[in-house]
């Protein structure tokens, strides 16, 4: 399992879902492992209730149906399929509304879901996801790539109360695939991943979704600075050291 889990995080993102299916094939005993932790691509399901787009995920999954944060049904209906608490379920909703307002000044568009469910501590545990498809044939028609995709994870396990204070750990993960096919920039192909946890206590006097709100908003401003020094910069880098810059040659003028 250990070598598996190695195997899958230097595994490009999108390749995953190749990888992941070749790993449960071989370790079909540890099937529900591997599906609870590796983090694959974010597919997405239409509510024909609410006739919303929603995110799936392991964390809205029941057997082979998925559970819609705008109607609260599984997709394919299930009976018997696990839901919130009514007071978790008002603030789902709430959060979902104010995490779509999020994702449009951040993202200018893409689709976002936030699913909560109770803990074995009292607590609660919140996951706000986040779809942006950059493609030219996608909703971030701005640019030249040819394929692109931005899949974010954020988990927050949320603590009981003790003394007006509260523990939140959030782990997020972010997804980044990108392809180019252009004159200007050739053929390219970039994709990768990051993790990162943070913790934090925080008062309860402003609500659990402003302190999960300004973890999620800090910790995405750090990961997509790591993205760009990572990813975006090493490549420079690495461009630039193999094929470096030719040297401007003096044009000479012809003597009359």
């Amino acid at each position: 399992m250990e070598a598996a889990m190695g195997l899958m995080r230097r595994i490009p993102a999108k390749h995953t879902d190749t990888a992941l299916s070749a790993l449960l094939s071989l370790m079909p005993s540890h099937s529900s492992d591997l599906l609870s932790q590796v983090d694959q691509p974010l597919q997405v399901l239409c509510d024909v209730d609410s006739g919303k787009e929603f995110i799936l995920c392991e964390y809205n999954r029941d057997a082979d149906s998925y559970r819609s944060p705008w109607s609260n049904k599984y997709h394919p209906s299930l009976e018997d399929g696990s839901l919130p608490s009514l007071a978790l379920r008002k603030l789902e909703v709430e959060a979902n509304d104010i995490f779509a307002i999020y994702r449009d000044q951040y993202y200018e568009g893409g689709i976002s879901s936030v699913y909560m469910w109770e803990d074995d501590n009292e607590g609660f545990v919140a996951c706000f996801l986040i779809k942006k498809d950059g493609s030219k044939t996608g909703q971030g028609r701005r640019g030249y790539l040819e394929e692109g995709s931005w899949d974010a994870i954020h988990v927050i396990e949320v603590g009981p109360e003790e003394e007006e204070n509260t523990n939140y750990r959030l782990t997020s993960t972010v997804m980044l695939t990108l392809t180019t096919n252009n004159e200007s920039s050739g053929t390219f192909s970039l994709s990768g991943s990051i993790r990162r946890q943070m913790t934090m206590r925080l008062s309860v006097a402003d609500g659990h979704l402003c302190n999960m709100g300004r973890m999620i908003e800090e910790m995405e401003s750090k990961l997509r600075y790591s993205l760009d020094q990572v990813y975006f910069g090493k490549t420079r880098e690495m461009v630039c050291t193999l094929r470096p810059p030719s040297e401007v040659a003096q044009i000479r003028i012809p003597e009359s």
